[in-house]
């Protein structure tokens, strides 16, 4: 028997624990046997870490994860766009599935909100065999019906995994929202989705992206990615006056429309008054609880506002996010986002500087020693 490691979750706000699984001695028919190459610590691992999403445990975390093929099962032979599958292809995935058949599938055409949807690294106990369905790990099983995707070989692993979940969920989210030519957009939030947001914006044809965040690194990471202004939290501390700022920098109005992208429920509250009468809001950056807040519905009337929600994507944005990274990579610098390498046994680390906001993107090698 052939055993692998994995970092695992086996309860929460707890250390995660290094353990061996035995491997598959070879995928069922449709699966495919992935050795991981990079895995990406998303904001929700650490949402997941601390309790903040019901899962069953244990799991091992990760759902952004590049990988090569180590095995192909039986029928396996092209990638979710038609190309050619063979062993040792670099590959990505997206991290969800849905069934395609039920009433949200077929009928509503809104696979993220299918019931029988389950995720890698999040919905999947990794004590019941095939274990691996993790990225926090040496290898990943992909199991039928996966959506899986051969990388170019101009696109780096830093780029995809740099990108991660952020860029398909703003995607999605901008898809859902609109944004219109000449925009004025605000997006509340500099870390991976408020960035990959803003990049999306920006593509969109929005006139100028204004960012609020911080701290300082990840603003200027945000003018790397082109944002017109920055408004500093630490220096600009007031919600009245954020607001004020945003007037000035868009003629007196606010903006045509906001990107909530940091998952703090009083940005919510915030946000909306930062657009303008009869502008758009969009709630992305809550994909885990982090509880309720008081808000007037009051606002929304009095500004005539489209209020916006959009959850995880789907798999075609997934290949939009390739294209998109392969002819942006000079204008959106998505592999300069992974500021943090750690080892599977550093993985506790990795964890810890994601939730301190120590860099803009902290990642698992697999084979690094450590």
């Amino acid at each position: 028997m052939i055993t692998a490691r994995a970092a695992v979750l086996e309860s929460f706000k707890t250390p995660l624990q290094l353990r061996d699984y035995p491997l598959p001695a070879r995928p069922e028919p449709g699966a495919v046997l992935v050795r991981t190459e990079m895995a990406g610590i998303c904001g929700t691992d650490v949402h997941l870490w601390k309790g903040e999403l019901p899962i069953a445990l244990p799991v091992i975390l990760g759902h952004e994860t590049v990988g090569r093929i180590e095995q192909l099962g039986d029928g396996v032979e092209t990638d979710w766009n038609g190309e050619a599958l063979k062993l040792g292809d670099r590959v990505t995935w997206n991290s969800a599935t849905s069934c395609g058949k039920c009433y949200y599938c077929a009928q509503k055409r809104q696979p993220t909100r299918c019931p029988h949807r389950r995720a890698y690294g999040i919905g999947y106990r990794c004590d019941q065999a095939p274990h691996f369905l993790g990225g926090y790990a040496d290898f990943h099983y992909l199991r039928p019906g996966a959506t899986i995707f051969k990388l170019p070989d101009d696109l780096p692993t830093e780029a995809v995994v740099g990108a991660g979940c952020a860029l398909i969920t703003a995607i999605h989210g901008v898809e859902r929202t609109g944004v219109a030519w000449s925009d004025n957009v605000v997006v509340q939030g500099a870390g991976p989705v408020g960035i990959a947001a803003l990049a999306v914006a920006k593509s969109a044809g929005a006139g100028q992206v204004i960012v609020i965040g911080g701290p300082k690194h990840r603003l200027d990471l945000a003018r790397r990615f082109g944002a017109d202004h920055v408004i500093d939290l630490d220096t600009v501390r007031t919600p009245a006056e954020r607001l004020a700022e945003v007037r000035r920098l868009t003629g007196g109005y606010g903006a045509d429309v906001v990107l909530e992208c940091v998952g703090i429920p009083g940005a919510v509250v915030e946000g909306m008054e930062l657009c303008r009468d009869g502008g758009k809001y969009l709630v992305l950056g809550h994909y885990c609880d982090a509880g309720p807040v008081t808000w007037n519905p009051h606002v929304i009337t009095r500004k005539q506002l489209q209020v916006f929600g959009s959850w995880s994507s789907e798999s075609r944005h997934l290949l939009a996010a390739i294209q998109f990274l392969r002819r942006t990579q000079k204008e959106f610098p998505f592999a300069e986002m992974v500021s943090h390498r750690f080892s599977l046994a550093q993985a506790n680390v990795a964890l810890e500087t994601t939730a301190a906001w120590a860099g803009s993107k902290s990642v698992i090698v697999p084979g690094l020693e450590g």
